[in-house]
C-alpha cells in the first residue's frame, strides 16, 4: 500500500485501499440489504435487527474491542474502513455505530470488573451498548450545564432529569449516560462535577426510566429518554465522579473520526449513481452527462470527497499513534459531511423529479447524509473551534 508521511515524517497516511479484506467483507453483508430493505424500515420506522445482527456476527461491531475481551482488537482505521464501505453500499450505520466509540468509555475509564463484566457481551452481541444520553432539551451543546441529577445514596445514585435525541435507546441494553453530580454553583470549572454511568435499560425501565420514541427525518430510533428518581448502583460508576465530562471527551475525536467516515461512503455512493444515471439518462437525444452543467457539479463532488478522505485518513493516523487529534478530527468531519452534502445535491439534480422517488433511495441518503452537518457536533460548533483553538481568535460563544 502507498504511504505519504506527513511533514514531521512520524505519521504514515495510507493512500490505497485501506483493510481490503474488511471492506469486501462488509460490501458482500450490505449486498444482502439492498434499497428495498431500508425503504420497508422506514415506512414502519423499525430497527435493522438483521443488519446489525450481521454485522455483529461478523465481528465487525466488536472490532475496537481487545481480544482479551472477545472483540478483534483492532485500530480505528478498520472501524473507519467498515463505516464507510456501509454508507458506501446503500446502507446505513446509524442503527449500531454508536457502539464503536460509547464502548471506548468504559475501556478506557472503566475498572476491570466493569470491563470484565460488560465488554465480552457487547462484543459477542449478547448486549448492545448503543444509547449515548448526553444531550439534554434546554441545553443542546452546552454540555456542562446540563441539567440531569445524580445524587449519591449509600451504595446507589438517584437519578432526575430527561435526555432527547438519545437513539437507539429502545433497542439497547446498556446506556452511558452523562449526569451532573455535584451542581455547577459548587465547582470551580464548569467541565468539574459531570458523572459518567453505564445504566441498565431492560431493568430499569418502568422503574424510574421512560423511554417515548421522536419521530425524525431520518430513521434512526430517536428517543426522548426520562429519569425519576431511578436507582442507579455505585458500580455502574465509570472512572472517578466528578471527571465524567473529560471521559466523555476521549471519545470524541473517534467519533467524528468515525461519522465522517460514513459521509465519506455516502459521498461515494452519491457519486456513483450520478456518474451511472448521467451516463445513460437521454434527454434530446443525448445522454444528460454530455453537458458540463450536469457533470462539473459530479466531478467537483469527486475531487471534494477525495480531498476529506485524505483529511479522514490523517486524524486516523494521529489518533491511531495517540497524538493530538482534535484539530484534524474536527476538520475531518467538517470536510466529509459537506462534501457529501454537496454530493447529494449534484445527485439529487441530476436525477431531477426521479430523484424524489423513493425507489431510487437518492431521496432517502440525501436526509441522512444532511444530517452530518448537525449532529454529532455542527458545523459552526467545529468552525468556532478551530478559530480559537487553532487559530488563537477570541471565543465565540
Amino acid at each position: 500500500m502507498t504511504v505519504e508521511k506527513s511533514a514531521d515524517n512520524s505519521i504514515e497516511l495510507p493512500l490505497g485501499e485501506t483493510y481490503p479484506e474488511i471492506r469486501e467483507l462488509v460490501r458482500r453483508l450490505c449486498s444482502g440489504f439492498p434499497g428495498n430493505y431500508w425503504r420497508q424500515l422506514e415506512e414502519s420506522q423499525s430497527y435493522p435487527t438483521d443488519f446489525v445482527k450481521a454485522l455483529t456476527d461478523a465481528g465487525l461491531l466488536g472490532s475496537l474491542i481487545p481480544e482479551e475481551y472477545g472483540g478483534l482488537g483492532l485500530p480505528l482505521g478498520a472501524a473507519s474502513a467498515t463505516l464507510e464501505e456501509i454508507h458506501a453500499a446503500g446502507c446505513n450505520a446509524g442503527a449500531c455505530h454508536a457502539q464503536m466509540y460509547i464502548m471506548g468509555t468504559l475501556l478506557r475509564h472503566g475498572s476491570r470488573e466493569q470491563k470484565q463484566k460488560y465488554l465480552p457481551g457487547i462484543a459477542s452481541g449478547q448486549l448492545r451498548l448503543q444509547a449515548f444520553g448526553v444531550t439534554e432539551p434546554t441545553t443542546g451543546s452546552d454540555t456542562t450545564k446540563l441539567k440531569t441529577r445524580a445524587e449519591k445514596q449509600d451504595d446507589h445514585y438517584i437519578i432526575n432529569g430527561q435526555k432527547v435525541w438519545t437513539s437507539r435507546a429502545l433497542h439497547s441494553d446498556l446506556m452511558l449516560l452523562l449526569a451532573r453530580t455535584t451542581p455547577l454553583n459548587e465547582v470551580q470549572k464548569k467541565s468539574d462535577g459531570l458523572s459518567v454511568f453505564l445504566v441498565d435499560i431492560k431493568s430499569s425501565l418502568g422503574h424510574g426510566l421512560d423511554i417515548k420514541p421522536l419521530r425524525a427525518m431520518v430513521n434512526h430510533n430517536a428517543t426522548e429518554v426520562f429519569f425519576d428518581s431511578l436507582r442507579v448502583p455505585s458500580e455502574n460508576l465509570i472512572g472517578e465522579e466528578g471527571k465524567g465530562f473529560r471521559y466523555i471527551l476521549d471519545g470524541m475525536n473517534a467519533e467524528r473520526i468515525l461519522i465522517a467516515s460514513e459521509a465519506i461512503g455516502d459521498g461515494r455512493w452519491f457519486i456513483e449513481k450520478a456518474s451511472k444515471y448521467a451516463s445513460e439518462r437521454t434527454v434530446f437525444d443525448r445522454p444528460i452527462g454530455r453537458n458540463q452543467g450536469v457533470q462539473f457539479p459530479i466531478a467537483k463532488a469527486y475531487a471534494n470527497i477525495e480531498a476529506a478522505t485524505l483529511m479522514v485518513r490523517k486524524a486516523t493516523a494521529l489518533f491511531e499513534a495517540g497524538r493530538p487529534c482534535g484539530p484534524a478530527a474536527n476538520m475531518a468531519k467538517l470536510l466529509s459531511s459537506e462534501a457529501s452534502w454537496q454530493a447529494g445535491e449534484a445527485t439529487l439534480q441530476t436525477y431531477g423529479g426521479f430523484g424524489f422517488a423513493t425507489e431510487y433511495d437518492v431521496e432517502r441518503k440525501w436526509r441522512e447524509t444532511r444530517l452530518f452537518q448537525v449532529a454529532p457536533i455542527s458545523t459552526n460548533l467545529i468552525l468556532s473551534y478551530l478559530a480559537e483553538h487553532v487559530l488563537g481568535m477570541p471565543r465565540s460563544y
